[in-house]
């Protein structure tokens, strides 16, 4: 099955190849929201294509796709989503296919289709999983010779997060204000953040429930993964500075995370499969993994500032996560916790060895000491006021490519 056997025509380097078919959410002139999947530069609207009756064998209900939320249709199970995923593929490539007399398809780029948050988040848990970026947060704040805390290399170190404030890409984010300490000062001030950051992240989301005590091993850990979008866990630095510690994140992450509107799913990423790294010192047996765990998703930033034209300032890659999604389910599982359809895990920051590979500002421009030099001249230390910052990420193995579109968001100043 390649892009020519669709009768779809898919443009060359699409995100959206035969291979791929992500979900997500879209309304257009008629403004109810219903599921769609994504192919070339068209949607393919879900609750059209369920009249024909190509879904017939599966017994859905046809007021799934309808939802404003993927998470009914999730809850289905793999069993059957999988199916429909194969089964949009074979209409697409089958010149007889029912589909072909349908109004169905719409293009994507249409000013009247709208795209829309494609899960209910119920909960939302951030890790803090690639050793890249944690060694040199360490050596900026902590200690260049002893970087990483005596936990990091034992567990998938993350925090619960606001899931009320992820956003779709497209939305814009105000400068967050709060509390910071000064350099020099004993005495903390009140004002706009002046270190807004972006964190180039991935999030999968949760496709099966747990049991309040129940525990998933990792050799299981996949099944309850639906599929993954891209995300953008905002960080405002110098408010992060002041409240950390005791506890942790919290104003400088709730203010806002923006996502990708397509959900890619994990069956489209498995040609991409990559080996994990070897983790020393051995983990303890319940994190414990057997094959290849990570993934090849080729990952880049751009920055553009208000009326500028944009800047690649990043290229990094999710296959250089230390601690893998499995490993991260198990741990988060281990004491009992439950998972719901819909709930999002965001991987954490994703930086590669090189320093045009790290995933945040702060790394990029090493905490304003390196200002990163952009097309036109102008240089960031960290986010300006109206600057754009857009998130791109995609797998490709020969002719097969599956890509998550982007993520697009811009900075709006603080609102008094």
């Amino acid at each position: 099955m390649t892009n020519s056997d669709c009768w779809i025509p898919i443009p060359e380097n699409s995100d959206f190849s035969i291979h791929n078919i992500p979900f997500g959410i879209f309304s257009d002139s008629n403004s109810t929201k219903r599921i769609a999947i994504a192919i070339g530069d068209h949607i393919l609207d879900l609750s059209i294509a369920a009249k024909t009756g190509i879904f017939d064998e599966l017994n859905i209900d046809i007021r799934i796709f309808t939802n404003e939320f993927l998470n009914p249709f999730i809850d289905l199970g793999k069993s059957v989503t999988s199916k429909v995923r194969k089964i949009i593929q074979k209409e697409l490539t089958n010149e007889s296919s029912v589909l072909k007399g349908e109004a169905a398809f719409l293009t994507a780029h249409k000013s009247s289709i709208m795209m829309h948050m494609p899960v209910f988040i119920r909960d939302y848990t951030d890790f803090y999983s690639s050793i890249e970026h944690a060694t040199n947060v360490g050596k900026m704040f902590r200690d260049p010779e002893n970087a990483l805390l005596p936990n990091w290399k034992h567990i998938p170190v993350g925090y619960h997060g606001r899931a009320s404030s992820i956003v779709l890409s497209g939305v814009d984010v105000r400068r967050p204000i709060g509390q910071t300490l000064p350099a020099g000062e004993s005495q903390p001030v009140y004002g706009p953040s002046q270190r807004v950051d972006f964190e180039l992240e991935m999030a999968y989301i949760i496709g099966k429930k747990t049991e309040l005590g129940e525990t998933v091993q990792t050799v299981d850990a996949e099944k309850y993964i639906f599929g993954k979008v891209l995300f953008n866990d905002w960080s405002a630095r110098d408010i992060q500075k002041w409240e950390y510690v005791p506890l942790g994140p919290f104003l400088a992450k709730n203010f806002a995370s923006s996502i990708s509107p397509w959900v890619v799913t994990m069956e489209a990423l498995q040609p991409f499969r990559y080996e994990s790294p070897k983790q020393e010192p051995q983990v303890l047996p319940y994190l414990r993994f057997s094959g290849a765990r990570n993934f090849d998703i080729a990952l880049e930033v751009a920055l553009q500032p208000d009326n500028g034209v944009e800047t690649v300032i990043s290229r990094s890659n999710f296959k250089y996560m230390y601690w893998n999604m499995a490993q991260q389910i198990a741990h988060h599982t281990v004491n009992g916790c439950n998972l719901n359809v819909g709930d999002m895990m965001g991987s954490g920051t994703i930086s590669g060895k090189s320093e045009d590979s790290y995933g945040s500002m702060l790394e990029l421009a090493w905490a304003g000491q390196k200002p990163v030099k952009l097309e036109g001249g102008e240089e960031r230390k960290f986010i300006n006021d109206l600057d754009t910052v857009i998130m791109r990420g995609f797998c490709e193995k020969g002719d097969v490519r599956v890509g998550f579109g982007e993520v697009r968001t811009k900075i709006l100043p603080a609102k008094r």
